[in-house]
């Protein structure tokens, strides 16, 4: 049985959930609870992800403008809840996590081409900046980042977790999870990582958020 079906109400992940999963690996830290598993998509459900993104992609954006106007400079596509294939990724998800769909953000996906970037940055909302009331009076805090390659650019994309001092390299099918708070109110400054240039190639991924209440 499922550690949802067991508590269908889990807005958090488990760590040892997900480090029971078979080919994870546990990145050693004390601050960033931080998971890696290699081929969690396989290479069709990739390129169907890949398909999706580049048909309906949109310059990305941030929630708090720092008038750095190339702090983000990738392609952001929403992917559709509704379709059965992102769904059936949606719940695959889920389960890895051991957290209820229904604090799940819709999954998100990304394109990077030569050049852009994603500068260091968490990806909770700060509790006192501008933007707190406005993105999480309703389904609360971000509490866990799940995100995974659909593709290895020819060269760059890596993901700097730069507080720990850890680069992950692009790799098709390739997962990570990690937390972004401590405890509930207190978020992770650890959680910090920059989504590298890319220098040649083109770089997907897709990324799927978690709250601390039902998301909507």
């Amino acid at each position: 049985m499922s550690l949802i079906a067991d508590n269908p109400c889990a807005s958090d992940a488990d760590p040892a959930w997900i480090a029971a999963h078979p080919r994870v690996q546990k990145v050693p830290s004390r601050d960033l609870t931080l998971f890696i598993q290699r081929h969690f998509l396989s290479a069709e459900e990739c390129a169907l992800l890949v398909e999706r993104i580049d048909a309906d992609r949109r310059p990305s954006t941030i929630a708090d403008a720092n008038g750095d106007g190339y702090f983000r400079t990738s392609e952001t596509c929403d992917l559709d809840p509704a379709d059965p294939f992102i769904a059936t990724i949606d719940a695959k998800l889920s389960a890895f996590a051991g957290i209820a769909p229904v604090h799940g953000e819709p999954i998100q996906g990304q394109r990077y081409g030569v050049g852009q970037e994603f500068k260091a940055h968490t990806d909770y909302f700060d509790p006192k900046g501008a933007d707190y009331a406005r993105y999480c009076a309703v389904a609360g805090n971000r509490t866990w980042t799940l995100m995974v390659y659909l593709n290895a650019p020819a060269a760059g994309g890596a993901t700097r977790f730069t507080s720990i001092g850890k680069t992950v390299q692009p790799e098709a099918g390739k997962l990570l999870a990690w937390n972004n708070r401590i405890a509930p109110g207190e978020p992770n400054p650890a959680s910090l990582h920059h989504g590298m240039k890319v220098r040649s190639g083109v770089k997907h991924v897709i990324t799927k958020w978690y709250r601390e209440k039902p998301w909507g």
